[in-house]
């Protein structure tokens, strides 16, 4: 019953900043805890951020700490991703998901509804 769909993915240069959103869409959504995942081209996909149902609580990949924040906006049924001094290695797709409360990103197969994601390329 939970759709989820992403956005404001694009190019960016090294060191730059972007923006991406998840817009939720379904009943109860303040119940799912919001998760951000990417894949790079032959590579595993890994989850980078997570915000639980209230938002008092999130998570965060070692590799992403100190650079993305992961923020939810309930009255508009918003999760963003924050992305600060981007790097080549954080290039790929960039999914949302969702898990009732608040998942693992280190578990994927857990997570319960996927968007469709969105390329997120970080080049010169």
């Amino acid at each position: 019953q939970l759709q989820l769909v992403e956005s404001g993915g694009g190019l960016v240069q090294p060191g730059g900043s972007l923006r991406l959103s998840c817009t939720l869409s379904g009943e109860n959504t303040d119940y799912y805890g919001i998760g951000w995942f990417r894949q790079a081209p032959g590579k595993e996909r890994e989850g980078v951020s997570s915000i639980s149902n209230t938002g008092g609580t999130t998570d965060y990949a070692d590799s992403v700490k100190g650079r993305f924040t992961v923020s939810r906006d309930s009255a508009k049924d918003m999760v963003y991703l924050q992305m600060n001094s981007l790097k080549p290695e954080d290039t790929g797709v960039y999914y949302c998901a969702a898990a009732y409360g608040q998942g693992s990103i280190r578990l994927p197969m857990l997570w319960d509804y996927w968007g469709q994601g969105t390329q997120v390329t970080v080049s010169s």
